[in-house]
């Protein structure tokens, strides 16, 4: 089964709201077996709108990074990312 691979990218508006957003969200994403390859590290924009933060997280599987963002979990985590943040969030399936 392939893995895949869980991408943010974030404008923070509301630091100290965004801050309690990614505690819970990094418990509930260990919870799910995802692990973190990039967080909020150096990069280079291309394309495209500038958001500073940039987060990448593989998991197991498709199913298993979907079960994770709609987990009990995870949406209380994201319930302090609302209006605290700009952002884009997708799941892509990684090949083989």
């Amino acid at each position: 089964m392939p893995t895949a691979l869980w991408i943010a990218h974030v404008k923070v508006t509301d630091p100290e709201r965004y801050a309690k957003y990614a505690a819970g969200a990094t418990g509930a994403i260990a919870e799910h077996d995802g692990v973190f390859l990039a967080r909020n590290g150096a990069y280079e924009q291309l394309e495209g709108n500038d958001r500073a933060r940039n987060v990448v997280v593989r998991f197991p599987s498709l199913q298993r990074a979907h079960e994770c963002y709609y987990s009990d979990s995870y949406q209380a985590a994201l319930k302090h990312a609302t209006g605290a943040a700009e952002r884009d969030l997708v799941i892509v399936e990684e090949h083989e």
